[in-house]
Parts: C-alpha cells; structure tokens; sequence
C-alpha cells in the first residue's frame, strides 16, 4: 500500500483549513461549528482577565497585591462579631487554604487583620480586620464602587442572577475538568 502523497501548501490552503470541533454539546454548536463557541470562550478569558485587573488595581491602591485584597474584603464581609476562620474565608474567596493562610499573615503583619484563638475549635484561628484594616476597607469603596458601577453598568438583577447560575455551575464543572486534566498529565506507572 503506497503512502498518501501531501498535497503542495499552495494546493492546501486554498482549500482552507477546517478545524476539528473542540466542543460535541449540540446546543452549543451551530452551522459554523463551534466557532461561535470558541469566540465566547476568548470574551470570557478577556473578561475574568479584566476582572483580575481590576483586582490588582484595588489592591495596588491601598499597597497591597490583589490576593491581599481579596483577603482582607473577603474578611471584611465574613468576620461578623467574632471572625472567621482561614477555610471559611478561602471558601469565600475562592482561594486556597495554604494560599489565604500565607496572605492572612502578611495582612497581619502590615497591622491589618489579627488572628485570635477559635474557642469552639482549638485548631484553627478566627481572623478580623484591625481598625486599620476597617480605615482600609472604608478607604477602598469609593474606588471600589465607581469602577464596579462601569463594569455592571446596564446589568439587571435577572440577568445577574443567571450570571451567578452559570457562574456556580461553571465552577464545579472546571474542578471536573481540572480533575481530568490531572488524570490525564499523570505519567503512566
């Protein structure tokens, strides 16, 4: 059996190149493919890329990196009377534990958190912003807000309401997706 002869480049491209599909869910292909699909895939990496962005640049104004930020609003908005506890607060932030631990320390050593003993758990901390701390987070809103008011300019509650569905959902699948990534790269024993 003779091998296959390639055809010439110039001969190729003129009958253009079709992309193999990257997606099979039929209600997100249409007559182009998955095209369209791929299109809104980049617009979401360009939109989280922003939203990072925007992050960093709260953070930068009150001379803290953006994962700092994250920490210190999220404990803001979670420490209620008492604090709150490093894995309540990665929960929240959507962080690691080992990652919001690292940052809640450099947070207290800048004097804006304090870690206190958990009474009903002797293993882990309570964490709570510092009057510093609270002087920082009321420092950042104005800043906060007139950016997030361009970000959702036009935004309704229903539509961010189905945003936050498809956010929800779209986060558990990529821990699937992430987990199969692993299986994938483990070499073979």
């Amino acid at each position: 059996m003779a091998a296959k002869r390639k055809a010439p480049v110039e001969e190729r491209a003129s009958e253009g190149f079709r992309p193999p599909l990257t997606i099979s869910r039929k209600a997100l292909l249409d007559a182009q493919g998955d095209a369209h699909f791929r299109e809104i895939l980049y617009l979401m990496v360009t939109a989280f890329g922003r939203l990072l962005a925007c992050r960093d640049a709260f953070g930068r104004s009150a001379d803290l990196t953006g994962s700092q930020f994250a920490v210190l609003m999220g404990a803001a908005y979670t420490q209620g009377a008492t604090g709150v506890t490093i894995a309540a607060l990665a929960a929240h932030v959507q962080l690691a534990a080992t990652h919001v631990t690292t940052e809640v320390g450099r947070l207290v050593t800048r004097g804006l958190l304090e870690k206190q003993n958990n009474p009903k758990d002797r293993r882990s901390v309570l964490v709570r912003l510092t009057g510093e701390g609270e002087q920082v987070v009321q420092g950042l809103a104005p800043f906060m807000r007139s950016i997030n008011d361009i970000l959702f300019d036009g935004v309704g509650r229903q539509e961010f309401a189905e945003l936050e569905q498809f956010l929800v959902r779209f986060a558990r699948q990529s821990d699937l997706a992430l987990s199969e990534i692993s299986r994938r790269e483990k070499p073979a024993s």
